[in-house]
């Protein structure tokens, strides 16, 4: 019996040609990696909550560490409950105690700092710097409006109750369990780059920690040195000036230059000599801070150049807001560390052709 069944004919996504096949999966790999940015860039804000739980973390692991050096019969659990208790400790004690003063320093800090741009103004007219058709009063809201979006984006570190509790709760998964995600990373790998993915996160970790000990280090000897000297020559809002310091000595390169702006603008307001007072604490503390402690924990972690750390800055905080800021550094030490470790896989390669 003859077979009836047709011919087959080619249909209009029947590919022939193995050139045009072959160029066509290398467009879908491709179109695939585009995918993957914007899909990342879409979820921007869950991955830095997430990473951001990463880093509290490490905070964490670091003082549980730190606290195994000296009772180390603690169980690691209850070290880390200690750490936690001792945080929320602090921050119940700045509400209660110092909350008042703070929210009444910083309701003073706006007039103040407008006060001090318009007599700056006013001085660079008297020396033959003149700006014409221009409204000097609304030159210096606009700088003071600068100055709130900083003050605003550091209370929405504190007002984000959200996004902070998502993070702390996250953290506390990540600190309590760290090898069930690290080797639920590592699955996900091929199986002959687990072994190196293992050693490269536990490098990471312990950059992550000594980065995140001296950046705590920083803001502590920062704001603590700024309040007590402030404090000691009299200076209006020493408190305020000196809880501004520690929290923007989180921002490398950014944070420093801000803090210090607003202590001499504060200083001035009082008079000529306590300006240069604040100058002179300004430049005390940013010199402790910058030949002593910096350098005493850059030896022990990743040595990352000024420059890429604020070009990071202005990159993740144009993408991501302010939790991109914060974690500029944290992601650039995680990554440059990747990439160590891929150049040393590259380079045993080589040598074992």
């Amino acid at each position: 019996m003859q077979d009836q069944t047709p011919a087959r004919t080619a249909g209009p996504t029947d590919i022939k040609d193995d050139m045009v096949r072959r160029e066509a999966k290398k467009a879908t790999v491709w179109i695939g990696i585009a995918s993957l940015f914007a899909l990342a860039v879409m979820l921007a804000q869950p991955i830095m909550v997430i990473i951001g739980g990463i880093v509290l973390a490490a905070m964490i692991d670091g003082g549980q560490r730190l606290i195994r050096r000296f009772a180390p019969w603690m169980p690691r659990g209850l070290r880390i409950t200690v750490v936690l208790v001792a945080v929320f400790a602090f921050l119940v004690w700045l509400v209660i105690f110092a909350g008042g003063q703070i929210a009444a320093q910083a309701a003073q800090l706006p007039t103040v700092i407008e006060a001090q741009l318009v007599r700056l103004t006013a001085l660079a007219q008297r020396h033959g710097i003149t700006m014409q058709d221009v409204n000097l009063q609304q030159i210096a809201s606009q700088v003071l409006g600068s100055v709130g979006q900083v003050t605003r984006a550091l209370g929405g570190i504190f007002g984000g109750f959200t996004t902070g509790f998502l993070i702390f709760i996250l953290s506390i998964y990540f600190v309590l369990e760290p090898d069930l995600y690290r080797r639920g990373v590592g699955w996900m790998l091929p199986e002959d780059s687990r072994d190196r993915w293992e050693g490269t996160a536990q490098r990471m970790g312990k950059a992550l920690r000594m980065l995140l000990f001296g950046r705590l280090l920083g803001m502590i000897v920062e704001g603590v040195a700024t309040w007590a000297l402030l404090a000691w020559w009299g200076v209006p809002m020493a408190a305020l000036l000196g809880l501004l310091t520690g929290l923007l000595a989180f921002l490398p390169n950014i944070g420093a230059p801000i803090s210090g702006l607003l202590m001499i603008l504060v200083g001035f307001s009082v008079g000529t000599e306590t300006g240069l007072f604040c100058i002179a604490v300004y430049v005390t503390v940013q010199t402790v801070d910058g030949n002593i402690i910096v350098p005493m924990v850059a030896r022990r972690t990743v040595d990352l150049a000024p420059a890429l750390v604020l070009g990071a800055q202005l990159v993740f905080g144009l993408l991501f807001g302010i939790l991109g800021l914060m974690l500029a550094d944290p992601i650039v030490a995680m990554i440059k560390i990747a990439l160590e470790r891929q150049a040393e896989k590259n380079d045993a390669h080589r040598a074992s052709i």
